[in-house]
């Protein structure tokens, strides 16, 4: 009865042994390649979002370079002064082609968000009816140059409606960088 107790507590002890080595191989081994294979996973799955992205670029490639020589050859001169002159003669030339009147054109430099380009910001004030206001605005649309509208407000400057105001903030692209202090 001895040899059989004694057998069953060998017996105890190796399994609780073997249990415990099981928790130490879990804690130290399993669960850390556990994790690893977990961030592998994550990684490759990163991975193959950009390369993805990578193969839609190419993609685009051709269509990326022309609308880039698009806006190349649309931004504004690379002199400060003549790419004021520009836009203000083509806000005056698009204000005569859509019968609005022009108040006030303020042209104002903004450092771009690198050294490589700058930006002419303009705050345009109109006044003319909405079809005329309209036409306006298209043919700024239209226009070659690399321009955006950031913002447009119109108001009315009579009682019935008939003549109204338009504020516009545009911005122009040069692909120069800022001269001076802005």
């Amino acid at each position: 009865m001895a040899s059989l107790k004694l057998n069953r507590q060998r017996w105890l002890l190796l399994i609780a042994g073997a249990g415990l080595l099981l928790l130490v191989l879990d804690r130290l081994v399993f669960t850390p390649l556990g994790r690893t294979w977990q961030a592998h996973q994550t990684e490759i799955v990163q991975l193959r979002a950009a390369v993805a992205r990578g193969q839609s670029m190419l993609e685009r490639a051709d269509q990326t370079r022309r609308t880039w020589a698009e806006m190349q050859s649309g931004a504004l001169p690379k002199d400060a002064a003549q790419s004021e002159q520009d836009l203000v003669s083509a806000f005056d030339r698009w204000g005569r082609a859509s019968n609005v009147e022009l108040s006030s054109i303020k042209p104002q430099w903004k450092r771009g968000a690198g050294d490589r380009y700058s930006l002419l910001e303009c705050r345009v004030d109109a006044t003319g009816s909405l079809p005329a206001l309209s036409r306006f605005i298209y043919e700024l649309e239209q226009s070659p140059l690399a321009l955006r509208v950031d913002s447009v407000e119109f108001g009315a400057r009579d009682d019935r409606g008939q003549k109204l105001a338009l504020s516009l903030v545009i911005t122009g692209l040069r692909l120069a960088p800022p001269e001076g202090r802005l």
